[in-house]
C-alpha cells in the first residue's frame, strides 16, 4: 500500500511516475496493482545473456511486454542495450521507448553523437518495420 500511495502522490503532484521493474507477468501485474502509468523491463539480463538464455529472457521480456499491453500499462524497456541487442527488444510492439544511454555514450567517443545515435536509431526502424 505504501508504493500504491507514493504513486498517487507524485500522480497528483503532476509528476509522470515509471517503475524499473523485472521482465515478468507478475511484476507487471503488481505495477497494475499501484497504479503506475508506466513501466521500464529490465533488458539487462537478456543483454548479458547468449544462446538459449538469451532466447527465454527475450521470451520474458515480449511475455511482459504484453501483459503490458493488456493491463493498459505504457511499456518502455532499457539496460545494457547495444547494436547487438537492440533490434530484438525494438520489434516488440508494445514497447513504446527504450532507454539506451551509456552505450551510445561510449560509442559517440568513437563515432561522434550523430553517428552513434544514427546507427541506433537505423537499428530500431529496421526492427519496427518488421513488427
Amino acid at each position: 500500500a505504501e508504493l500504491k500511495d507514493i504513486t498517487a502522490e507524485l500522480a497528483d503532484a503532476g509528476c509522470r511516475v515509471s517503475l524499473f521493474i523485472d521482465p515478468s507477468v507478475a511484476a507487471v501485474e503488481a505495477a497494475a496493482r499501484i497504479g503506475a502509468p508506466v513501466v521500464e523491463l529490465h533488458t539487462g539480463t537478456y543483454c548479458e545473456a547468449d544462446g538459449e538464455t538469451r532466447e527465454t529472457e527475450l521470451a520474458r521480456i515480449i511475455e511482459a511486454a504484453r501483459a503490458c499491453g493488456e493491463t493498459g500499462i505504457e511499456c518502455h524497456a532499457g539496460h545494457g542495450l547495444d547494436y547487438a541487442t537492440v533490434k530484438p527488444i525494438a520489434a516488440i510492439a508494445e514497447i513504446m521507448e527504450l532507454n539506451i544511454g551509456h552505450f551510445l555514450i561510449g560509442e559517440a567517443i568513437f563515432r561522434g553523437f550523430s553517428g552513434a545515435v544514427g546507427e541506433m536509431r537505423r537499428l530500431m526502424d529496421e526492427a519496427r518495420a518488421g513488427a
